[in-house]
This record gives structure tokens, sequence and C-alpha cells, in this order.
């Protein structure tokens, strides 16, 4: 396995590289969702390719990206195990030189749901998405659902800017418990660990809902209040019913599929969870 971190570099190995391509984005400190992703690719590409970036560009907070947790060594040892063949892992600087000022805003899709707590943060996914596509050029990228509205918005820009890619979404991958893995899970307390299973649950109650008969989308996120609130060390951010496709507030019922997303601080750690239901 190569490491490259400049772009140059990438490039000349990329240009030597025959048969099809799959591409793992990510911003390291890996778990088994990471590695679900490589799973994937492996088994629909003569071979993997994968990054390691922070992007600062996608954070709202100085001390979010501070503390956003890092093990390079690590990574690349899962990587390697993994049989990946190559993995990206420019600097900031790399990334954006001091005199970088092209920025990817895709609009619509973007004002809700994260979007309305995360200012500028999709502007930051967005152009650090398309600035790795268009370095590794792969046939096929793998994002994980459960980052659903970035998967939402990185479909879009890929469908208006008209990128030779597939963008392939792998199912969120959970812990015994239910709680979707998250690189940001190693920040929470042991009580908070535990606390955190709640996002799963109240998922679990609409799910049940929903599978039951009920359609009206204001209870179910009524339910999946309910669930959130009787959790002490929870405080919701926001629990939404969309579509899923174009993210629009789903109001009323509809055989459109919903996405059913949510994010929720255990103690002062942000976590997110959805689901799709159709």
């Amino acid at each position: 396995m190569q490491v490259y971190r400049t772009v140059s570099e990438f490039r000349a190995f990329r240009s030597a590289v025959q048969g099809t391509l799959g591409f793992v984005p990510t911003m390291g400190y890996l778990h088994e969702g990471h590695l679900s992703l490589v799973k994937a690719a492996s088994l629909e590409n003569d071979l993997v390719v994968a990054s390691i970036f922070v992007n600062p560009m996608q954070f709202n907070s100085t001390a979010d990206l501070a503390a956003y947790p890092r093990d390079e060594k690590q990574d690349l040892s899962l990587f390697r195990e993994m049989g990946v063949a190559s993995v990206f892992v420019p600097s900031v600087e790399e990334m954006y030189p001091p005199d970088f000022q092209t920025y990817i805003q895709v609009e619509k899709m973007t004002q809700k749901l994260e979007g309305e707590y995360r200012p500028g943060h999709f502007r930051g996914v967005a152009t650090v998405v398309a600035k790795l596509l268009n370095i590794v050029q792969p046939m096929r990228a793998y994002f994980g659902q459960k980052d659903a509205q970035q998967v939402a918005v990185i479909k879009q820009m890929v469908q208006d800017l008209n990128l030779p890619v597939e963008i392939v979404v792998c199912p969120t991958v959970r812990e015994a418990d239910g709680l979707a893995m998250s690189s940001r899970n190693v920040r929470l307390s042991p009580e908070e660990r535990k606390a955190a299973v709640v996002l799963h649950k109240a998922l679990v109650a609409a799910k049940a809902a929903f599978y039951g008969g009920e359609r009206e989308p204001e209870r179910l996120r009524e339910m999946m209040l309910q669930v959130l609130h009787q959790e002490p060390l929870a405080r919701v951010e926001y629990v939404s019913i969309n579509d899923a496709v174009t993210l629009e507030v789903v109001i009323t019922p509809t055989a459109s599929p919903l996405l059913v997303s949510m994010a929720v601080f255990i103690g002062e750690i942000r976590l997110i969870d959805n689901i799709i239901l159709a």
C-alpha cells in the first residue's frame, strides 16, 4: 500500500492505474462503518483507494475541529489489512493553498436539517468532495447512509456538475445496541455512551409505528421526541421528517420514501442518526 501526501504524487500513481477504481473518502479515526465501505468497494472494483483528510472547512467550531479524534498510524494499518491500494493523506495546505478562493455551494437542499444548524458546513463538504473526486477520478465513490443529507448533497452536486462517478450509498453500521458507529462516539463518557442508544430507540419507535400503519409525519415525530425526552442526558437539536430524495419537509402523509433524522446532544457530544421509511 502506497501513501501519497501531494496531489502531484497521487496523480502520478493514478495515471498508471488500469481497471476500475473505487474510492472511500474519510476523515480518519476509522471504525467498522468505514471498513464496510472498503469491503463494498473491494467487491465492485479492481482497486480501492482511500483518503484521510480532516476537512477544516466543514467544521463550524475550531474547538470541534481540534477535538476531532485522529490516529493516522492505526488508520493506515487498517487500510493496509483491508487491501487498499493507496491512501491519499494531504495536508490542509495541500488542499487549500494560501490563494485558494473557489467554493462549491449546493443551494436548496443544504438550507435545512444540518444546514440550518451548521451554516457553511455543506459548502465545505461539497468543495472538498469535488476536489477529491477530481484528484482521485474514481469510477465509484462510497459513502455511508448515516450522513444522509451529506449523501443527498453529494449526489446533487455530481448530477449538476456532470461528474463521471457513481455515488454508492452503504447501510449505516451499528454497534450491538443499535448506536450508529461514529468517530465521535469515542468522546462519550461511559454514562453518555449508555445514554446515546436513545437515538436508535427513537428511530425504532418511528419505524414500528410507520410499519404499523401510522403515516402522519407529526405523529411519528412526536413519538420520537417522547422517547428522546425520557433520557436526561439527551438534548434534542432537531427531529425531522423529510422527503428522502429532495429533503423537503413532509407535513402530510405521502407515498414517497421518508428520511427520518435527528441531531441530539448527549452531554457535549453532538450525534446524528436517521432511517429511511418506505
